[in-house]
């Protein structure tokens, strides 16, 4: 069952745009989306993953000599990330990433 989302698109495709900029996208749908709770969880791992992420490789870029070629490494880790998220919410999933996944479905799901 496909449910529609405030924007008016299927919930699995705003889910999967949720990852597509990174944490930029999920930022903006975390202020968009006020009613549905998959893409709000969506958005919310999406977050919690790319921004810490992001950080990662700035700083490993700055290590002298050969840190942009670990950065290179970690930003090819990144984009597959972001591909098996996006595939993933897609298709409907609501999977959980280690550690982030399981605060952002308690921050969404769970009544406060």
């Amino acid at each position: 069952m496909t449910y529609k989302t405030s924007i008016g698109l299927n919930e699995n495709v705003v889910a999967a745009l949720c990852y597509i900029g990174f944490w930029f996208t999920g930022i903006l749908f975390l202020l968009i989306e006020r009613q549905n709770k998959f893409v709000r969880f969506h958005a919310m791992q999406s977050v919690l993953v790319f921004i810490p992420l992001a950080l990662i490789v700035f700083l490993i870029g700055w290590i002298p000599y050969f840190g942009w070629v670990l950065a290179d490494f970690a930003g090819f880790l990144s984009l597959f990330l972001l591909l098996a998220f996006v595939i993933m919410a897609y298709r409907g999933a609501k999977f959980k990433v280690p550690i982030v996944g399981k605060y952002a479905y308690d921050s969404v799901y769970k009544n406060k």
